[in-house]
């Protein structure tokens, strides 16, 4: 079977990757599976509060200690599921963040070998500012802080700017790649990080 395409966004926090993944999905043409790394970490959040409250801390935990201690089996099984998906034959849009080598490497040593269309998702410091602030749900500075890494990627098979693009334009853009068949080589070109 032929393997789906993972098309992955990268992008901070608030860039504009959830708007432009909702738009991929709701064209009718190409269909898309979008997987939210927000969406798993919600959803174990709920299944463990439900299902296995026994597994909460009796203590207050730290928590950065915390999210470590969480993210690396959630993590593990979101990029699992991404591989599942590309196997079955699906497209995959990947809506996450990864900001640091060690989330970076565990992507890269399981996916590098699968048609990825690596798509920097470009924004500046100041709209990321002004769209935290607007949003309410984000710690504000989030953006700033994975800035610098998310942006260090000097390879992409397609960029996308969301300030001067709307999402749906975005969408276009990456549908219209796509159906080019100029090939997804970017991700490839990547090694892991130290």
């Amino acid at each position: 079977m032929e393997r789906g395409i993972i098309i992955f966004l990268n992008g901070t926090s608030s860039s504009g990757k959830t708007s432009i993944a909702m738009e991929m999905k709701n064209q009718g043409d190409i269909p898309f599976h979008h997987l939210s790394v927000d969406q798993f970490l919600h959803n174990y959040d709920q299944f463990i509060d439900t299902t296995y409250p026994d597994m909460i801390p009796t203590r207050e935990v730290e928590h950065h200690v915390m999210t470590d201690i969480l993210f690396d089996p959630i993590n593990s099984l979101y990029c699992a599921t991404i591989k599942l998906f590309s196997e079955m034959g699906l497209n995959v849009i990947v809506d996450t963040v990864i900001s640091n080598d060690k989330w970076f490497n565990g992507f890269y040593d399981l996916l590098s070998d699968y048609p990825i269309l690596f798509v920097g998702v470009q924004c500046s410091k100041e709209e990321l500012t002004r769209r935290e602030q607007s949003r309410g749900d984000r710690e504000i500075g989030l953006a700033h802080s994975q800035f610098d890494y998310i942006y260090s990627y000097d390879e992409y098979d397609l960029e996308v700017n969301t300030e001067e693009l709307s999402s749906v334009a975005c969408a276009e853009k990456i549908l219209s790649y796509m159906k080019s068949d100029q090939g997804y080589l970017a991700f490839k070109k990547l090694s892991r990080r130290d």
